[in-house]
């Protein structure tokens, strides 16, 4: 112990020991100490010299801390010693770093033991394994370690808790501490550890991270919340920016409807806080990160509606229209509600419905574009206003046709500011950032709208009094020729390109100016310098513009005529070599790359990224255009009408196709209704068999019954009252089935007529496909024929039901005979010669009974048999059809050019034809008079065999 006083302050006699002789002596007092007392001494000594020595304690020391952290285990003091002492090494302190070459070296050796410390993994993962300590001094030390690593390595120390069991796991239970402290450092932890790596970022999302930060942020206080709101909205930031997995999970999560809170804010808006303004700044990053328009378009619709849905895009359009909200915090405002409308239709039309509380009321595009226009605003925010307009206007022609019908001179009002008074008025005003903002938001308004482009056509500008009004588009080539700056050249230069292009009207109108063309080959076939080079190519890509699209409505303007003034004028190459400084200029690059306009300074505005996508289009055709010949381009025309032509024919027989199909769907229908009717048919025979059989239990109780009675004598005159009594009544229920019999076969009857009629206009149709395929005649009579037999096996099926009728009737009669007879008798005594004529006209009744029974079931058999022969006329026809197919395709192989649109045609009329036989096949068959000439025959046969049996 006195070694250790000496170290640590005593007064030792002779000469003072070196800092490295120090540590190396406390370094083998850790290595051969036996005491945990002595190495906790010891240890405790290394701490408080590692700031110092840096280097010393990092070099000698490093292996004997790592090895307390295996070996002591049990000791949290000296544990929080270790770490602590790893962590000052480790760490590049900056606050003790004065100059820049002395914080590259700290930094440098800060990675040097880093790299040291994480050349053997298991290092890692016993840090990861003391984290799961609870107790303070190992916990809080061992987070700010780890952070320090992933500091200086973090690509490495990400790869080796990637593959470490539960690694992350370890790490998301830092967020669940109770001591804010080791907490909030969690909170960093995690910062450095998701750094670009999306692997990690899937893995801390779906361990719940959303919902443990988002319940931080709630009780931290949302906006008003300190740094640690800001420490888990960066943490946010990084699980979800450029991670389309983890967007989608924070969306179907619901968490999107967990941010609307955030963007509350009250009336008085002043004396917002910088830490306030930090924070909901990152909210509104984070909003801008779900909607961003480098994510893929269908996931950015879903949160976009969502947004809407759940309000948030109302909250946001709130704070738009607030008062006293920071200027950097209104123009992220702007930006975020511009990415949150941005090509969804539903939040564009509530965009254009909101007003800014003002009297009068103003729409809230008004009031941004008075700000766009107004050169006194910050220039940050007036990109954000264009941004704004632009998104308003991305895939919206019905807000392109509102803004452009504020120009027109039937909806302007001049009681109040349109919008396209604004973007008219900076157009044409001083400040050249104004001129180049309203042309680009004008060139939005028609883009990829040629409506919108012809409508524009007819605006009229009064330039001065006495004089007559002038059209927007000559206008715009006045100031062309006036000479202004650069910025309001590019501005216009390109607004008049997105205006004529695919528009052949409005080529016509420009080239209608006789001073246009001139002015364009003189502006490109000058030597002017570096700046007017992007003008010359500009005029070069509208000139150019004007020979595509031009319809040779003007004589003296045709494209030929064009393409000679250019070889004339300037020469073919100087042309494509003019048009080619556009794309080659460094700022048409930069703003090709994402959509938002963002410059360094106004003078550095000039492309828009939606116009950088049209010269990319543009300039290869333009360059061919210009090269072609006369001969080339009637070929093309020719070829062009060739290929109209042929799309007329296509969309003709598209039209075909379509009738056709609706045909298909028509003969689907009824042949679903014939299949319903089919079942309730075989549903009635059904009941019919059952009822038949109901008759015959009844005819045989009935017999029984008038055995007993012909037994007992004694009695016959109450016995005959009982017995025809009984009979009434057996009969009375007879009459009804039979009644029941008799509305079911008229209802079979009306059925029958309903598919004579189909059969009918079926057999029309089937007579006109056998005078078109002469092959396939003998096959229609053949099925013909057996339609009509099928036809007579129905009729006799009626027949027999007449015969039923009157049956039925003469039971009736001979019932009601019955009583009246056994009065007569009652007076009487009772003889033999009675009780023989009520045998004889019950056994009577009994036989017609009988014949009744035969007669159902014999319907039933009759109807089993028209069923076999459906069955077999189907496969006829199927022949029929299959014999029919082939013939039409032999006669398409002798056709030439339109073989596969005919054949298309073939199919469909093979299937319609398919399903008109389907429809047979469910009972609609086919009658003519020959058919019925047979049926007739066949009944007068079945008459006489009857009377032949009656003889018998």
């Amino acid at each position: 112990m006195n070694f250790f006083r000496g170290v640590m302050g005593g007064q030792a006699a002779g000469p003072q020991p070196s800092g490295a002789e120090t540590i190396q002596k406390l370094c083998d007092r850790v290595a051969s100490s036996t005491l945990l007392e002595d190495r906790r001494d010891a240890v405790r000594a290394l701490k408080s010299l590692s700031k110092k020595y840096r280097m010393e304690v990092g070099t000698q020391a490093m292996d004997h801390l790592i090895n307390i952290l295996q070996t002591d285990r049990s000791d949290s003091e000296i544990l929080g010693y270790a770490l602590d002492t790893l962590y000052n090494i480790i760490c590049n302190d900056e606050e003790e770093e004065q100059d820049e070459n002395a914080q590259k070296q700290a930094d440098d050796l800060g990675a040097q033991f880093t790299d040291t410390f994480i050349q053997d993994p298991e290092h890692v993962t016993l840090l990861l394994t003391l984290l799961e300590e609870f107790d303070f001094h190992v916990r809080w030390p061992g987070v700010k370690l780890l952070t320090a690593l992933l500091k200086n390595q973090g690509v490495q120390l990400q790869g080796i808790i990637l593959v470490s069991p539960m690694g992350v796991s370890r790490l998301m239970d830092l967020l669940a501490d109770s001591r804010e402290v080791i907490r909030n450092d969690g909170l960093l932890l995690l910062q450095q550890l998701t750094k670009s790596n999306a692997a990690i970022q899937k893995i801390v999302a779906f361990e719940n991270a959303f919902e443990r930060l988002l319940d931080i942020i709630t009780e931290e206080g949302s906006s008003d919340g300190g740094i640690v709101v800001e420490d888990c909205l960066l943490l946010l930031l990084n699980l979800l920016k450029n991670n389309s997995s983890n967007q989608n999970f924070f969306k179907e999560g619901s968490y999107i409807q967990r941010m609307k809170p955030w963007f509350e804010v009250g009336d008085d808006n002043s004396g917002w806080s910088a830490q306030k303004v930090t924070n909901l700044h990152l909210m509104l990053q984070l909003v801008r990160v779900m909607v961003s328009p480098v994510n893929s378009p269908g996931a950015t619709a879903s949160c976009q509606k969502s947004m809407y849905q759940c309000g948030l895009l109302q909250q946001l359009c709130t704070i738009l229209m607030a008062t006293g909200v920071p200027a950097d915090i209104l123009t992220e405002t702007i930006n975020t509600v511009s990415e949150v409308i941005r090509g969804s239709q539903v939040n564009q039309d509530y965009f254009a419905s909101v007003n800014a509380p003002s009297n009068p009321p103003r729409p809230a595009i008004v009031v941004l574009l008075m700000s766009m226009v107004n050169e006194r605003q910050p220039f940050v925010l007036r990109c954000a206003v264009l941004y704004c307009f632009q998104c308003f206007l991305y895939k919206n022609q019905k807000g392109q046709g509102e803004i452009v019908a504020t120009l027109l001179p039937s909806t302007i009002d001049a009681n109040s500011i349109s919008a396209g008074q604004l973007l008219c008025g900076g157009l044409f005003s001083a400040d050249s950032l104004s001129n180049w903002c309203a042309a680009v938001a004008l060139a939005h308004a028609l883009q990829d709208n040629l409506t919108q482009k012809e409508q524009l056509l007819r605006v009229q500008l009064a330039t001065s009094l006495g004089k007559p009004p002038v059209s927007l588009l000559q206008q715009c080539t006045n100031i062309l020729s006036q000479g202004s700056k650069v910025q309001t050249r590019v501005g216009l230069l390109m607004l008049l390109c997105t205006w004529i292009n695919n528009c052949p009207i409005a080529v016509t109108h420009f080239l209608h100016n006789q001073e246009n063309v001139p002015f364009l080959t003189a502006q490109i076939s000058e030597n002017l310098g570096e700046d007017e080079r992007l003008v010359q190519g500009l005029c070069a890509l509208l000139l150019g513009i004007c020979i595509y699209y031009n319809d040779n409505s003007l004589e003296n303007y045709t494209k030929e005529k064009l393409k000679q003034l250019i070889e004339k004028r300037i020469g073919k190459e100087n042309f494509v070599e003019k048009l080619g400084f556009i794309t080659k200029h460094e700022l048409y690059s930069r703003a090709a790359q994402k959509p938002q306009p963002v410059f360094p300074s106004p003078e550095q505005m000039l492309f828009d990224h939606e116009f950088t996508k049209l010269v990319k289009e543009l300039e290869g055709v333009i360059t061919k255009a210009v090269h072609k010949s006369s001969e080339e381009e009637k070929k093309e025309e020719e070829v062009k009408k060739t290929l109209e032509q042929h799309d007329n024919i296509v969309t003709q027989y598209k039209e075909l196709i379509r009738e056709q199909d609706a045909q298909i769907q028509e003969l689907k229908e009824q042949v679903d209704s014939m299949s319903s009717q089919k079942e309730q048919m075989q549903t009635t025979i059904t009941q019919q068999l059952s009822q038949i059989q109901q008759h015959k239990d009844q005819y045989n109780i009935l017999k029984l019954k008038l055995g007993k009675d012909n037994q007992s004598q004694s009695n016959s005159q109450g016995d005959g009252s009982q017995v025809n009594g009984l009979q009434t009544e057996e009969l009375t229920q007879l009459r009804e089935e039979v009644e029941e019999l008799r509305k079911q076969h008229s209802l079979l009857q009306t059925q029958l007529g309903d598919k004579d009629a189909i059969i009918n206009t079926l057999r029309s149709e089937a007579a006109q496909t056998a005078e078109g395929t002469a092959g396939s005649g003998s096959d229609n009579t053949e099925l013909l024929k057996e339609l009509e037999a099928l036809r007579t096996q129905v009729q006799s099926q009626s027949a027999e039901i007449s015969q039923l009728k009157t049956e039925r009737q003469d039971l009736l009669r001979r019932a009601e005979a019955g009583p009246s007879d056994a009065v007569d008798s009652s007076d009487g005594s009772l003889d033999a010669a009675k009780m023989a004529d009520l045998e004889s006209r019950l056994a009577a009744q009994t036989s017609e009974t009988e014949r009744l029974k035969e007669e159902a079931s014999s319907l039933s058999k009759g109807r089993s048999e028209l069923e076999q022969q459906l069955a077999s006329a189907t496969s006829t026809v199927a022949i029929l059809q299959t014999e029919k197919a082939k013939l039409q395709t032999e006669v398409q192989e002798s056709k030439k050019e339109q073989d596969d649109l005919l054949m298309l045609l073939a199919d469909q009329d093979q299937k319609i034809h398919s399903l008109k036989q389907r429809l047979k096949d469910l009972g609609e068959t086919v009658e003519d008079e020959d058919d019925l000439d047979a049926r007739d025959q066949t009944d007068e046969d079945e008459d006489e065999e009857d009377e032949e049996e009656d003889e018998d």
